[in-house]
C-alpha cells in the first residue's frame, strides 16, 4: 500500500493529461448524441411530411404546422405549387431511402455523415426548402415566394445528387482497412439476420453483432433501427414453423 501510494505521490502530474483524455471522449459522446438527436427529428419531420403530402393527394385534410408569409393574393398556378411539393417529396424519399435502410448506410456511409462537406451542403439545403415550402397548393403566397420556393427545391435536388454521386464514389475509403473490415462483416451478418433460411436464433445473433460491428464506425438513427428491428422481427415470424 505505501508503494502504491508513493507511486502516485511520484506521478501525480499524470492526473492532468488523463482528466483531459477522460473528458474529451465524454464531450465526443455528446457531441455524436446531439448529432443523433438532430438527424431523429429530420427523419421525423421528413416523414410527417410526406404522409402529409400524400394524404392530401387523396383528397384528406391534415393537420401541418404552418410557415409564416405574407399573404398577398391566391397562388399564381397552384399545379406550380403542386409538381415543386412532388419534387421536394421525392428527393426527401431518397434520403428516407439511406437514412432507413442500415444496408444501404453500410454501403454508403458518407450519406448519414454530416461532417463531409457535400452531406453537410444537401441538409443545410433540405433545411432550406422545408422552411419555405408554402402551406399547401392553394396557399396565398405571392410569385416572388413560388420563385424563391422552386429555387430552394432546384438546390435541394441538386445537392442531394451531389451528395448521393459523392457517398457512392467514396464508399468506405474514408475508413481504416480494419473499419473496413468491420463493415464488411456487418453487412454479411445484415443479410443473415434478414434471412428466413436462418433460424430465429441465428438471426437474432446475426442481428446483435450487426449493432456491434457498427457502433462507432456508423450512428444509426432511431428510426432505422427501429425499421431493422421489425424486417427482423417479420422474418422470424414468417420463418417459424406454425
Amino acid at each position: 500500500m505505501d508503494e502504491l501510494f508513493g507511486f502516485l505521490g511520484s506521478y501525480w502530474w499524470l492526473a492532468f493529461p488523463l482528466a483531459g483524455v477522460f473528458g474529451g471522449a465524454g464531450q465526443a459522446w455528446q457531441r455524436a448524441s446531439k448529432r443523433r438527436h438532430k438527424r431523429r427529428l429530420e427523419i421525423i419531420r421528413a416523414k410527417s411530411e410526406l404522409k402529409a403530402a400524400q394524404a392530401a393527394a387523396r383528397g384528406r385534410p391534415v393537420a401541418t404546422a404552418s410557415i409564416p408569409t405574407a399573404i398577398t393574393r391566391p397562388s399564381p398556378q397552384p399545379s406550380q405549387l403542386e409538381q415543386l411539393f412532388a419534387l421536394h417529396d421525392g428527393v426527401t424519399q431518397r434520403w428516407l431511402d439511406y437514412e432507413l435502410d442500415v444496408a444501404k448506410l453500410i454501403a454508403f456511409p458518407a450519406m448519414s455523415d454530416g461532417r463531409q462537406p457535400l452531406t453537410a451542403a444537401f441538409l443545410r439545403a433540405k433545411k432550406n426548402a422545408d422552411h419555405l415550402r408554402p402551406e399547401s397548393a392553394n396557399a396565398k403566397v405571392s410569385q416572388e415566394q413560388v420563385d424563391e420556393y422552386r429555387k430552394a427545391v432546384t438546390e435541394f435536388e441538386v445537392a442531394f445528387d451531389l451528395a448521393e454521386r459523392e457517398a457512392r464514389r467514396m464508399r468506405d475509403s474514408s475508413f481504416s482497412e480494419v473499419e473496413r473490415k468491420r463493415l464488411a462483416t456487418a453487412q454479411q451478418l445484415l443479410s443473415v439476420a434478414v434471412d428466413q433460411a436462418a433460424t430465429p436464433s441465428e438471426r437474432q445473433l446475426a442481428y446483435k453483432r450487426v449493432r456491434e460491428e457498427l457502433n462507432g464506425l456508423i450512428a444509426l438513427s432511431d428510426e432505422a433501427i427501429d425499421v431493422l428491428e421489425t424486417k427482423v422481427s417479420l422474418e422470424i415470424t414468417s420463418g417459424t414453423p406454425e
